[in-house]
């Protein structure tokens, strides 16, 4: 029973992160957008793309990403403990 309890909280929160991802995405790539009336940079280590659009891009994917895979993990783990009775195999209840 742990071996299907882990392969369902992997399934679960691979699925919700990926799809977290993809909504971030769009929204960085409006909002980016939105501020500069231009695309974002297609990838912002090439040696082509400017500095001065490069760093912010990274800084708003890395903190848009991060807080939306944190969002999406916790959402994904309270979701599995009401549905098990108990936490994701690997996390802990911290008191």
């Amino acid at each position: 029973m742990a071996a299907n309890s882990s392969m369902g909280w992997r399934l679960l929160g691979g699925i919700s992160a990926v799809l977290a991802g993809i909504a971030v995405r769009k929204l960085l790539v409006t909002g980016w957008r939105q501020a500069t009336g231009d695309n974002p940079p297609a990838n912002p280590a090439a040696p082509g793309t400017r500095w001065r659009e490069a760093i912010p891009y990274a800084l708003a994917s890395g903190a848009a990403m991060g807080l939306a895979r944190l969002v999406a993990t916790r959402k994904a783990a309270d979701y599995y403990r009401k549905s098990t009775g108990h936490l994701p195999p690997g996390m802990e209840e911290v008191t």
